[in-house]
């Protein structure tokens, strides 16, 4: 079996290895208080330009979301995403589970033409975002509903899209106007920030976010995301928060050592831009043999349209994530690059094909 099911299937760089292995032995603090947690946190906030902000490590993306969220919402606010988004569909109510509604909003680009949705789907917009808040705050009973306390989204979206740097600041001016922190899951982000059609660099997401974090998961680490709070943690009493989601790992050095590796001569960007350039060779290869593209992702993740009979054949020798059903007879399935595929595992992928 070669897989393309998602790129969390392989463990981690080398480096990360080679890391762990050299400080196996060395006793540390536990919780993140130590040197190396620092050291990382420190390169981080460098490359944001932030250096009065705030980096915690947690473990997984899921307790991730549920845990920043909870920590920007009073127990009478819900958080605003788009109706796609992963807190919204793939977290198994996660966001809910903490006492908090998700509020869905169409997603952008979800108008499906004769061949493909377009290549802004999985987004909000700024002016959808506003007349929802208008119209919320319009309505003399607002005071007995579910207040709209925060705004999610995830560059790379679900669909592989990228917002602008317009976009989000438009959508920042939104949230500001309104006083309304802005969260932006970023499990994919060195597949957003490496694609060769983004305008958006890590100091444009840290200047218009309240919020975001840096996923390690899927890009080369073992597991982990760095959360950043570019202008400062808004809570007096983080780590309890943190603690109670149970996301606050006692070997925290743990994650301290896969961010300081990732973060040490670019190396998160060198192997995110891996990822890229084996998704640009990926397309290249599906079109020359005329497969259909279910939308036009400019990251990792891609997606085409293949017939259920020639999917029958295709499970017995390759791993791929099922995505809807196209029609009658037709599936969608993602094909995900990661920061280690190779050449090699994409014309392996094209015989079977």
């Amino acid at each position: 079996m070669i897989s393309f099911a998602s790129d969390y299937t392989k463990g981690a760089h080398p480096e990360i290895l080679e890391r762990l292995m050299e400080n196996n032995f060395d006793q540390m603090p536990g919780y993140g208080t130590d040197d190396i947690c620092r050291s990382a946190a420190d390169k981080i906030k460098e490359k944001c330009g932030c250096p009065d902000g705030d980096v915690f490590f947690l473990v997984g993306g899921t307790q991730t979301n549920q845990t920043i969220i909870d920590m920007l919402l009073k127990p009478y606010e819900g958080v605003v995403a788009a109706d796609t988004g992963h807190i919204a569909a793939h977290e198994a109510g996660a966001i809910e589970f903490s006492g908090h509604k998700v509020l869905t909003l169409p997603n952008k680009g979800a108008e499906k033409d004769t061949d493909k949705y377009g290549s802004d789907v999985g987004k909000i917009n700024a002016s959808d975002l506003k007349k929802y808040l208008d119209t919320f705050y319009g309505d003399g009973n607002h005071e007995h509903m579910v207040f709209p306390g925060a705004v999610y989204i995830s560059h790379p979206t679900e669909y592989g899209t990228l917002y602008t740097k317009k976009e989000l600041t438009d959508i920042s001016a939104v949230c500001r106007e309104y006083k309304i922190p802005l969260f932006l899951d970023g499990a994919r982000l060195g597949y957003g920030l490496m694609s060769k059609r983004t305008d958006v660099t890590m100091k444009d997401i840290a200047s218009y976010v309240d919020v975001f974090y840096i996923g390690g998961t899927k890009v080369g680490a073992l597991f982990g995301e760095a959360v950043v709070f570019p202008k400062g943690v808004p809570t007096a009493h983080p780590v309890p928060v943190i603690k109670q989601h149970g996301a606050l790992l006692a070997k925290g050095w743990l994650l301290g050592i896969q961010f300081d590796t990732l973060f040490t001569d670019d190396l998160y960007f060198e192997i995110s831009e891996n990822a890229i350039e084996m998704a640009e060779l990926l397309k290249e290869r599906l079109t020359e043999k005329g497969y259909k593209f279910f939308l036009d992702s400019p990251t990792n993740q891609q997606f085409i349209i293949v017939s259920d009979d020639k999917l029958k054949e295709l499970s017995q020798n390759v791993g791929y994530s099922f995505w809807e059903k196209y029609d009658d007879t037709h599936t969608v399935i993602r094909l995900a690059t990661d920061w280690a595929t190779t050449e090699e595992d994409v014309e392996t992928l094209m015989k079977f094909l």
